[in-house]
């Protein structure tokens, strides 16, 4: 790769068009929207993770920031997501208490340790890794997270200042944190219906901060976000951990490696598909992990895309990663001038807008589609649900089950292949002899297609099905490998081929094979196994196989008969 290439590639931000005046209003519209939705929303998950307020909006600043710049989809939102957030008060939870400053150092700590992650992965060219975690296994654990976070939010929404305990007791309800809650998550989810790109979320704070002020809801025992620092968020060190603390660190920081960066997919893909380009995962990788240590830095918690906020981003007309460095301006500019208009919002409010952002990801219609399509993936998704709930605090042993269950059965089916015995449909292609009840191809033949690759994983299977078939028919004379969807071969392919091959040479039997792709072939040439002999014969199509096949003996009426 030329230099200047390879550099425009690890600096993404050096492939931006110039500033003009057409593009920089609509990057200033997008900016300005984007900005201040995530200001009050920011404020929200910093109550989810269990953080001080403000470190909600600090991690709006400098991680958006440096993730745009260093990233390959420009056009998404970093900061604060509820999802995010809840995995770091779940994976914290017993380990200190919520707001204090050891909760702080630790939260600081699955930062830096997930950005340091995801940072050398994206170095690696290892972004593939991320396909591990499966489509249904991220939407169960999303769907089980979003009823906890909604779960969590209820009392505060209600207006139950002691948690669930005041349920029974209607005598310590706050009738006032109900109503401003019920009410703005209502107008909310109108809203988000109605007018999407309008910032009704920082209308509903401002507002609910002005009502409150003028009914001195403060005194009368309302819980309210209270006083916010002012300026530029300071440096944060971490303190040092100790061993053990950290180890404990260790896999919860590697799930909010994995569900923050699909969180990114899920944004990025559709930003790549509306540009008409391929996605650049691990530059994406990058640039989410550089956001994270900016935040860790800025003594906040980790950061992902938001998927509302990338969308809004793209509704309001957003072209480059300009739109970013906007709303990171704004955000700036309310940091320095604006955080004391946040000190009467309700409480209520704020678990208004979490519960809003993550309602839409209640989808249980999407269980009863996933096992239309595949019962199993949909039991796995199903198992998936149910330990993300019942595993509540420590979530993240849902998304883990659902990978080990999905991985095991990726196993499963690359030890089990499709081999199926084929026949000639009326028509005329090749399909599964009994499932169609069709009559063999030629007498004596076995026509078999494997749809896998013949590698370690699939020649015990391949080899059995041919072992059992010769088994029950002791007359066979001749096999028949339809071998086009075999696209690869390994080591131990080739020696389960050779010997099949001798053992079927030394019992009389032709081996056929039909349309073998070029690598396959290229290692078995190389193993000397494809050499030219009376008991191997090579047709490149179908229909010359077909052709060979017609020539072979004929089988008598009654044989056909009862073969069917």
């Amino acid at each position: 790769m030329h230099i200047s290439a390879r550099l425009k590639h690890r600096l993404p931000f050096l492939k931006w068009p110039r500033p003009s005046r057409r593009l920089m209003h609509s990057e200033l519209l997008a900016g300005l929207s984007v900005g201040l939705m995530v200001i009050p929303q920011g404020v929200a998950y910093a109550t989810l993770a269990g953080m001080p307020l403000i470190t909600g909006i600090y991690a709006s600043l400098l991680p958006a920031l440096l993730a745009v710049l260093f990233s390959a989809s420009t056009r998404l939102s970093v900061g604060p997501t509820a999802l995010t957030a809840m995995l770091v008060s779940a994976s914290l939870n017993g380990m200190a208490t919520p707001g204090s400053a050891q909760w702080v150092n630790l939260a600081v700590w699955l930062s830096l340790l997930s950005g340091l992650l995801q940072i050398v992965l994206g170095y690696a060219r290892f972004g593939w890794l991320l396909n591990l975690v499966s489509a249904p296994v991220l939407m169960a654990f999303t769907q089980g997270a979003a009823v906890i976070i909604m779960t969590s939010q209820l009392p505060a929404l209600l207006g139950l200042s002691q948690g669930w305990a005041d349920w029974l007791h209607p005598g310590n309800w706050n009738l006032f944190s109900m109503a401003f809650g019920l009410t703005s998550l209502l107008v909310v989810l109108l809203a988000k219906r109605l007018k999407p790109a309008f910032p009704t979320v920082l209308v509903v704070v401002i507002g609910s901060a002005a009502l409150s002020w003028m009914l001195g809801l403060e005194a009368q025992g309302v819980a309210i976000v209270g006083d916010l620092p002012q300026g530029l968020p300071q440096l944060y060190l971490p303190q040092g951990l100790a061993w053990e603390t950290l180890k404990q660190l260790v896999l919860p920081a590697l799930v909010i490696t994995l569900v923050s960066f699909l969180e990114t997919a899920s944004s990025a893909k559709v930003d790549n598909e509306r540009k008409g380009q391929h996605w650049d995962q691990d530059q994406d990788l990058i640039g989410q992990g550089l956001g994270k240590i900016a935040s860790a830095l800025s003594g906040a918690f980790p950061t992902s895309s938001s998927f509302s906020r990338s969308a809004l981003n793209l509704y309001a007309g957003a072209q480059t990663g300009w739109a970013t460095v906007f709303s990171v301006l704004v955000i700036l500019l309310s940091l320095l001038f604006f955080t004391p208009v946040l000190h009467h919002v309700p409480q209520s409010v704020l678990s208004a807008i979490v519960m809003a952002a993550v309602l839409g990801l209640l989808k249980p219609k999407a269980f009863v589609r996933l096992l239309k399509i595949n019962r199993v993936e949909g039991g796995i998704s199903l198992l998936t649900f149910g330990i993300t709930l019942a595993s509540a605090p420590r979530i993240y042993w849902g998304v883990m089950t659902g990978v080990l269950l999905g991985l095991s059965h990726f196993l499963h089916t690359r030890l089990h292949p499709r081999i199926i015995e084929v026949g000639l449909h009326p028509d005329g292609s090749l399909r599964d002899r009994h499932l169609w009840n069709l009559p063999p191809l030629a007498p004596r033949l076995y026509a078999l297609r494997m749809d896998a690759e013949l590698d370690f994983a699939a020649s015990s299977d391949f080899e059995r099905a041919i072992a059992d078939h010769l088994a029950r028919h002791p007359d066979t004379n001749h096999v028949c490998l339809l071998a086009h969807p075999i696209n690869g071969i390994d080591v131990t392919g080739v020696e389960t081929f050779a010997q099949l091959h001798r053992q079927l040479a030394n019992r009389g039997i032709k081996l056929h094979i039909s349309g073998i792709k070029l690598p396959v072939e290229t290692a078995l040439h190389r193993a000397g196994e494809l050499r030219a002999g009376p008991f191997l014969a090579m047709y490149r199509t179908d229909a010359e196989t077909l052709q060979a096949i017609k020539e072979l003996d004929p089988l008598p009426a009654d044989m056909a008969a009862a073969a069917i």
